[in-house]
Formats: C-alpha cells, structure tokens, sequence
C-alpha cells in the first residue's frame, strides 16, 4: 500500500521558508512514498487540493498532520494525525 502524508502548518510562514526547505521536509518523512505541504507561501492551499494531488499519484493510504513553525523558522510536528483514506 502507497503511503502519502499531508503536512498542514498552522500560522504564517516565516520569510526564510523557501521551495529548498519544503523538499528537504518532504524527504525526510519516513516511510511516505509521497509528501505534499500547505503553508501560505508554498505548497498546496488547502487540504483537498493536496489530497487530490496525493490520490492522483496513487496514493492509498494518506493521513494529514498537523505542524506548527518555530521562531527560527523549522517545522514542528504537532503530533495530530487525521487518516483520510486507506
């Protein structure tokens, strides 16, 4: 089963956020064959649209979390996982 993980932050991105940092989040999730992430400066926009994008890539399983930037500007998971599918 292909596992797919949504990352939804909460708050405004920090200015030092960039397309980089999202990538190497986006690897660093083990066991996800595919990570989408919704911030106010990149990624998706809401949860639907980086659901479909997950679904469209055959995407099984996919669960949301929930995580939160730091002052230094790090994403800081929050430990909330909402299962969508699979």
């Amino acid at each position: 089963m292909k596992r797919g993980v949504i990352i939804y932050t909460a708050g405004e991105s920090p200015t030092s956020w960039t397309e980089e940092k999202e990538k190497f989040v986006k690897g660093s999730i083990a066991g996800a064959q595919a990570v989408e992430i919704i911030t106010t400066r990149t990624g998706h926009f809401d949860v639907l649209d980086a659901w479909w994008s997950l679904n469209a890539k055959g995407m099984d399983y996919i669960e949301c979390k929930l995580a939160m930037f730091t002052e230094d500007g790090e994403l800081n998971d929050m430990g909330r996982t909402l299962r969508l599918s699979g």
